[in-house]
């Protein structure tokens, strides 16, 4: 989503009142620092007999060989799978080995040995087949080392209810050292690395180094199996299938020789599989199925379909009245030509969802990058929430910009689903058509936590969605300078007067905790208590309970 955009439009801010203050203290342990494996270990993309193992060696060597072992146990008493690997130059020094013929369902340890050197101890889990009757997934997004620690990853380390986590994008950002948050980085000692805006394949590497040196990181990658679906800043703000926001060809090169970089540094420093035989690595989408419970498909919204984002200053001086705003929602908002899914993804989707519901799975997950509930932003200066802003020149669109959206009832933002709602139409009709009107779906990008009801255009119910906050990355309110007590009225604002939105918060930063059941869910919103020192505090500001019918889900009154 486009950080400009935050600081113009603002996003929610506020504590929840009412919610729980329930607190849990956890502290981070970790095994010695090794310095061969500085950034530590970390495994994902689970499937039933099999899954993703990873580390990366800090060598001066052009290749070096690398052992790896896996047990049932800690102590390594039980070899279940060995063998060897190679570390090289040509990626980065990274390893990534896939042991085959683990049994479903398992748990895991591993390790990683550089001559007599031991990397620290990971701990991974192989998806169920059979009879599971409960599923703990921790939901994270948006974790920008500049501003702050990944305490939220150390907390989860520590979190005995989680199975998986999934993180749904911004895994790292793109901006130098001068750039979003440099003035937090500087007084909290975290610049990004390196100091100007990743570009090349070198840059990729480094950031993507530097955010696996945090301790939260190495705590939660060694601790669960990690899936994930990217969004925008692995590569730059806002990508679509031709270009991106902030991705200037004068001065940064060629667009697509700067986004194959950042996905091959991607594909390097993550605990994912290459892509399969027919497939490029945009073409970054998976099913993961967990025995008769549960199914999670996550999905991909950036370079494979995605049309161009619309820019509102390009419109603003045409939107002077209600026809003309109309026309532009309708022409330009709704045009079904701006796409976000492929149709290759589509297919896959449609297949997973159509096996959950033939299989009798009672819950359908989709791992889904931004927000795709319906946020038109209502009349905030009317209301009374805001005074009214008046755009003086050389000023900047900042507050402005939530006033003007209101006045005429525009989306909240243009990245999001909100701004292409055909695309999004096309995705709830393939959804029906595969029997799946009770989807659950687990959202970044947003800096918010949300609690939202979703519904198509015809008002026929599609499922639920979770949102959660950033790991580190603050909320928009604060950024654009409203205060705190603005900015809490605005989150009530918020709920009342939009139909999808039940609950936000966008103070905090955490992760949200949902345990699947066999009839119902829990969900958990988790705040941090700080970012600025590392601290792997949290309290539960919001739980939700959510309860499946015979076809629809909904959330307990």
């Amino acid at each position: 989503m486009t950080d400009l955009n935050r600081r113009q439009t603002l996003a929610l801010l506020a504590v929840s009142a009412g919610a729980s203050s329930a607190c849990a203290t956890s502290q981070v342990s970790s095994e010695p620092e090794s310095n061969i494996f500085q950034h530590g270990v970390a495994s994902g993309d689970p499937a039933p007999d099999s899954v993703v193992l990873w580390t990366r060696v800090t060598t001066d060597q052009v290749a070096q060989p690398v052992s790896w072992r896996v047990a049932s146990d800690p102590d390594f008493s039980d070899i279940i799978a060995e063998g060897e690997a190679i570390s090289s130059a040509d990626a980065d020094h990274t390893v990534k080995v896939i042991p085959t013929g683990l049994e479903p369902g398992q748990t895991y340890f591993y390790q990683f040995v550089v001559e007599t050197v031991s990397s620290p101890t990971g701990r991974t889990k192989t998806l169920p087949t059979e009879n599971l009757d409960q599923l703990g997934v921790a939901l994270v997004s948006c974790s920008n080392f500049a501003f702050g620690f990944f305490n939220a990853y150390a907390a989860i380390a520590e979190d005995k209810q989680i199975d998986l986590v999934l993180h749904t994008g911004d895994y790292i950002y793109e901006y130098g050292s001068d750039g979003w948050g440099h003035e937090t980085a500087n007084t909290i000692g975290r610049p990004h690395d390196p100091t100007h805006e990743t570009v090349s394949l070198d840059d990729y590497r480094r950031r993507h180094a530097q955010y696996k040196t945090d301790a939260g990181s190495k705590a939660m990658h060694a601790a669960h199996p990690f899936v994930a679906c990217w969004d925008d800043h692995e590569s730059t703000n806002n990508p679509w299938k031709d270009g991106a926001q902030n991705h200037q060809p004068d001065t940064e090169g060629d667009w697509v020789s700067r986004r194959a970089a950042s996905l091959q540094a991607y594909y390097e420093w993550m605990p994912i599989r290459e892509p399969e035989p027919g497939f490029t690595r945009e073409e970054f989408w998976r099913t993961y199925r967990f025995g008769d419970l549960a199914t999670l498909v996550t999905l991909e919204t950036r370079h494979t379909a995605r049309g161009e984002q619309v820019d509102y200053l390009k419109h603003a001086d045409t939107i002077i009245d209600q026809v003309s705003r109309d026309a532009f929602m309708t022409n330009v908002i709704n045009d079904p030509n701006r796409k976000m899914l492929s149709e290759k993804m589509e297919t896959a989707l449609s297949e997973s969802l159509s096996q959950s519901v033939e299989a009798g799975q009672p819950w359908r997950l989709i791992g889904n990058a931004s927000p795709i509930a319906r946020m038109l932003v209502p009349d905030v200066v009317s209301l009374g929430v805001i005074p009214d802003q008046k755009l003086e020149e050389g000023a900047s669109f900042g507050k402005y910009a939530l006033a003007w959206k209101g006045k005429w009832n525009l989306p909240f933002y243009t990245d999001t689903w909100d701004g292409y709602p055909a695309a999004r139409e096309r995705f709830y009709k393939l959804c029906r058509n595969a029997g799946a009107q009770d989807l659950l779906v687990l959202t970044g990008d947003s800096h918010s936590f949300w609690a939202n009801e979703l519904a198509s255009d015809d008002g026929q119910p599609m499922g639920l969605e979770i949102g959660t906050a950033g790991v580190s990355s603050p909320g928009d309110f604060v950024e654009t300078g409203w205060s705190p007590e603005i900015s809490e009225e605005l989150d009530r604002m918020f709920e009342r007067e939009l139909e999808e939105v039940r609950w936000t918060d966008n103070l905090h930063q955490g992760y949200v905790r949902v345990v699947l059941g066999r009839d119902r869910a829990k969900v958990d919103y988790l705040a941090v208590e700080t970012v600025l020192v590392e601290d792997s505090r949290v309290r539960v500001i919001r739980s939700e309970t959510v309860e499946r019918g015979s076809s629809l889900i909904s959330f307990a009154d």
